[in-house]
């Protein structure tokens, strides 16, 4: 009987930490379906149409007049995470028993919306407003899942709205800055699986104890809480010449208490009752070094460079506040290590005007990891990407322009994992495989001139 227990308990750690393997990606780069077909290269030093001030506010100046553009990314993701999980115990005899551990498909599909608006006020100074996000994750598993006690919902969902300006200097240079005002909110849930009914009504188990363990279904730990957070971004662009431009822009962090409340049996001792809680999350900054290179009358080349700072995402923990304290008397509860480092993607792109009413596009990108091989986990097996893009853009009239990308991405280079941790005292759990998948992502972008 303990056998059997402690094997589908391994088996729900697992799978539990696998369904949630889409928070490894939770920065989103795609903004719009413009800059998704040549892979996001030079977005900081180009001006296609007003989503462009969502990397580099400066871009603002570029563009005359009145503009709208809208659109959205869909993202089709295929990861899995394959391996074995060695169970290690005094009860199970001097073997370990090794369980496979594969689990396929891991990620959801989701759509990433965004709307931008500018307005050329004069020869200096343009503003606009971009709505978008930046961040984003989310998994669901049905309460009685098997891996229900790891994780039955996790989501985290951010809007961003950018207010921004730009000032032109001259005919070379020019300036941009911007507020970054992001609302968020969260839920993480955690409930009985449905083994647990099996575990109740087992013969074995004496009926003292088949009293008191909770029915499946049962909330054991719940928290839910939004906050809205501010911060800036600024930029500058220079016409290096009639040819080449060059832009840079960084964007702050932004930090979000998703003040909430937490409830579930393992904190208040009950289904009822909630306790007033708050989860602190830091939205790294990032930065990005683009430039952008007019070849022939028809043909033009852009790079970039982009950092994030990923190294302030360190850890997960919940915080709780008011008078009534979860069981145990906590003052915090430690949600996930994380131990990320900053990262770097290196993109390259073309464009080519085929005629008055034809663009076609191309890219491609390295997007490193934020995370190192000892440190690398089955919630988040981050690794090396590798972008190959394509797009193009249809003038359907002298206002409206419609552009179209499609972008595939594949793990570049292994991505072992093996990760370590003690089972309630009596155990130790271990895991040895490795992440492997790849990613489709197709945006529609409708831009209007007004």
């Amino acid at each position: 009987m303990k056998k059997t227990v402690l094997t589908l308990a391994i088996s729900a750690i697992v799978f539990g930490a696998t369904t949630q393997v889409n928070a490894a990606g939770f920065q989103l780069s795609e903004y719009s379906a413009t800059g998704l077909g040549r892979a996001f290269a030079g977005e900081a030093a180009m001006a296609d149409n007003a989503s462009a001030q969502a990397r580099n506010p400066a871009m603002l100046s570029y563009l005359e007049g009145r503009q709208l553009s809208g659109g959205g990314i869909y993202v089709m993701p295929n990861v899995d995470v394959v391996g074995d999980v060695a169970l290690s115990s005094s009860l199970l005899g001097s073997e370990p028993l090794v369980i496979n551990a594969d689990a396929y498909d891991v990620a959801d599909n989701a759509l990433v919306p965004n709307f931008y608006y500018s307005n050329q006020l004069n020869d200096q100074w343009t503003w606009g407003l971009a709505v978008n996000s930046n961040y984003g994750l989310a998994t669901d598993v049905p309460v009685s899942d098997a891996a229900a006690i790891f994780g039955s919902k996790t989501s985290v969902t951010t809007v961003e709205f950018n207010p921004s300006v730009a000032y032109r200097i001259d005919e070379t240079f020019t300036v941009g800055a911007g507020l970054r005002i992001v609302y968020g909110e969260g839920e993480l849930d955690a409930t009985t699986p449905s083994w647990m009914d099996s575990i109740k009504s087992n013969a074995n188990v004496p009926e003292s104890i088949s009293e008191l363990l909770p029915d499946g279904g049962t909330s054991l730990k719940s928290m839910e809480g939004n906050d809205i957070g501010y911060g800036w971004k600024a930029g500058a662009s220079w016409q290096v010449n009639s040819a080449n431009r060059i832009g840079l822009a960084y964007h702050s962090g932004v930090d979000l208490k998703l003040d909430g409340h937490v409830s579930g049996l393992l904190y208040t001792g009950d289904q009822d009752s909630e306790i007033d809680a708050y989860l602190p999350i830091e939205l790294p900054a990032f930065a990005e070094l683009a430039s952008y290179h007019q070849l022939t009358e028809n043909w033009a080349m852009h790079a970039s460079i982009n950092w994030t700072e990923w190294s302030v995402f360190d850890k997960l923990e919940a915080h709780f506040t008011g008078d009534v304290k979860p069981v145990g008397d906590l003052e915090s509860d430690v949600v996930k290590e994380e131990n990320f480092k900053d990262n770097w993607r290196y993109a390259i792109g073309t464009t080519y005007l085929v005629n008055n009413q034809w663009t076609i596009r191309a890219g491609m990108a390295l997007d490193k990891t934020a995370v190192d091989d000892q440190d690398r986990t089955t919630t988040i097996p981050d690794t090396d990407r590798l972008w190959f893009s394509v797009g193009t853009g249809y003038q359907v009239s002298q206002n409206l322009n419609v552009d179209v990308g499609v972008t595939y991405i594949r793990t570049h280079g292994d991505a072992p994992i093996n990760e370590t941790q003690d089972l309630l005292g009596i155990a130790s759990v271990g895991f040895t495989g490795e992440a492997t998948g790849d990613v489709w992502l197709a945006g529609v972008q409708l831009s209007y001139k007004m």
